[in-house]
């Protein structure tokens, strides 16, 4: 038994109109290979020149390390042979002309061995780049120089070198110790004069 129903025979024609016609087809878009092509090859060029970029960078951070190993890698090993050095060249200050000049041949033959050996010292220190300073009457300079005292008579000028008590020494263009100096004291400058130092504008005045 078949239930009634409301449905007229045109909506069922319509319906049946409605199934029988094809749902519009989309277009399916495909991507150009051409232009595919050229974003991969961009891509892979700069990642190229981003890692040649790299690759030079630590070339070059590299060759600077090595130069700088090969030029201050002997700091410590400098610092430790610049006191056997001084106390030589102390020994020799202690002894001065007059001794020297006194001395006998065996003492003479002592103290120019002395000698010989400081030159020698100083000679292999400049072969690896330490080379000695004494800023003698030169202007001070607080980037290689250290004033433990001031002068206040000299014949130089403010601001100079009037003694070194300590030569320094140069690593490369580094300090591996400053010079230890003297300095000329600045001169004060005198106060301007007032009208009460002055006694001839007071009687000219009267």
């Amino acid at each position: 038994m078949t239930e009634p129903t409301d449905r007229k025979p045109e909506d069922a024609v319509a319906e049946a109109d409605k199934a029988s016609v094809a749902p519009e087809a989309q277009p399916i878009e495909t991507p150009d290979p051409l232009a595919e092509a050229r974003r991969e090859a961009a891509e892979y060029k700069d990642k190229v020149l981003r890692t040649l970029a790299e690759m030079e960078n630590l070339r070059r951070r590299t060759e600077r390390e090595v130069a700088d190993a090969r030029v201050y890698g002997v700091a410590n090993f400098a610092r430790d042979v610049l006191a056997v050095a001084d106390n030589m060249h102390r020994a020799l200050e202690a002894i001065g002309p007059e001794l020297h000049e006194q001395a006998d041949a065996k003492l003479k033959a002592l103290i120019e061995g002395v000698e010989l050996t400081e030159r020698e010292l100083l000679k292999t220190l400049e072969k690896n780049g330490v080379r000695k300073f004494s800023p003698q009457g030169e202007k001070f300079d607080p980037n290689v120089q250290q004033a433990m005292y001031e002068v206040s008579e000299s014949d130089l000028p403010p601001g100079h070198v009037a003694q070194v008590i300590q030569a320094g020494y140069m690593l490369g263009d580094r300090v591996l110790r400053p010079a230890l100096v003297g300095v000329v004291k600045a001169v004060p400058k005198a106060p301007p004069p007032s009208a009460s130092d002055n006694p001839q504008s007071e009687s000219a005045a009267k």
